[in-house]
Order: C-alpha cells, then structure tokens, then sequence
C-alpha cells in the first residue's frame, strides 16, 4: 500500500463540496480545477501533497532529447505525492501505459494533467488514479519537453505550489494551499460533522428549516 502522510489521510475522508464551502468562508478563491479535467475513477477519491510539472511543444526537438527528459522527470516523482502537469498543449498524451505503473511503483498517489491520457484500458486494469482532460494515441516523443518539476504552474485560474494539497472527487478537483491545508481540513471535518447532526434530525423528524436554524448549516 502507498504510504499516505495523515493530514492525506484526513483529507482523503472530506469531499470537494464541503471544500468548497469551507475555503470559501475563508475567504479563498480560485482553487477549484476546470470541470473538464474529470478523475476517471470516481469511485474512489485522489488526495495528497502535490509535486507540479511544467512543460511546452517543442517541434524542433529529438526523439532522444524528449524521452530522456520525460524519463529524468519520472526519476524525480516523488512517493506520497500527486504529480500534477500543466504541459501547455491538448495535443499530445502526457501519460501512458509504461509511465503509470512507474509511477504507481514509486508510490506516487496518482496524476492530474491539464491535457491528454492514452493507454487508458491498462491504466484501468493496473488502478493507478489519473485525471485528464481527453485521451490521445499521440505521444511526446520529438514534440514536448519537461521544462521544469516543483515550480509554480497555473490550471485555469488556480495557481499551484508544490507542497500545495489536492483532492480529486466525482465532483471535480479542489487545491488547497499548503499554509491553509491543516485549518481547510480541520474545519471541513467540523463542518461534515455537523452535517451528520443535521442528517440524523431530519430523519428523526425535524423540519429542514429548523434543523438549519438551530445548526446554521445545510
């Protein structure tokens, strides 16, 4: 099993809604991903500190020059991460078969990619967490380089940093910033608790209105 730090642990136990609201009465802003970068296993939640990607199309590259940057790039995944791309292109796949179950045997958690997949049925079948825009057949080779890994990257209108926190859902994708994670996760567990009170009183029998009242939560 991949070993999860606990603060992961805890997050992993939350839900994007309640993140949502959570950062949002706090004050934050910009840090849900765009809803067409979809976890294609919804069944089961992706949460972990993140190590970013960066890279760019570069037509005039090699086939030796791109391979060997994308293999120094899976050297660098770090295990307990979740290694999140912004590879500035739709046009080619970011990840495949070979490079999943690299990454799955390192320990990282999983990949979020502002862009394209490929060789889905074996990432599937291996059950490495991936999320992504589309898929592809197309590849990197003599076409994109890494040009750079635990930098600043932007997806849609959310920056991120590395050591930021990520928790990926059937609902979509929300980044918490490193310097809130522990209080977002401490008061979303406040929050999902309160909202078990409220559960519990409906189906007791209290009105919907008057449970929000006495709570102040729906």
């Amino acid at each position: 099993m991949t070993a999860r730090d606990a603060l992961t642990e805890r997050l992993a136990r939350c839900y994007t809604g309640v993140l949502n609201d959570v950062m949002r009465a706090m004050g934050l802003r910009n840090f849900v991903l765009p809803p067409e970068i979809r976890l294609h296993d919804r069944s089961r939640p992706l949460a972990g500190p993140v190590q970013t990607v960066s890279g760019h199309v570069d037509e005039a590259a090699d086939r030796h020059t791109t391979l060997l940057e994308w293999t120094g790039l899976l050297s660098k995944a770090a295990p307990g991460k979740v290694l999140v791309c912004q590879p500035h292109t739709h046009a080619i796949a970011l990840m495949g078969e070979l490079s999943a179950e690299t990454l799955q045997h390192k320990g990282v958690l999983g990949y979020v990619v502002d862009g394209a997949t490929r060789d889905l049925a074996f990432i599937e079948k291996i059950g490495f967490p991936i999320a992504f825009r589309h898929t592809t057949p197309k590849d990197i080779v003599a076409f994109w380089r890494v040009d750079g890994v635990d930098v600043p990257i932007v997806i849609g209108e959310v920056r991120i940093l590395p050591g930021d926190y990520l928790l990926a859902d059937a609902d979509g994708i929300v980044v918490i910033p490193k310097a809130k994670a522990e209080e977002v996760v401490v008061e979303a567990e406040r929050a999902i608790g309160t909202e078990n009170l409220i559960r519990k009183a409906i189906l007791a029998g209290e009105d919907p209105q008057q449970a929000y009242l006495k709570y102040g939560k729906f």
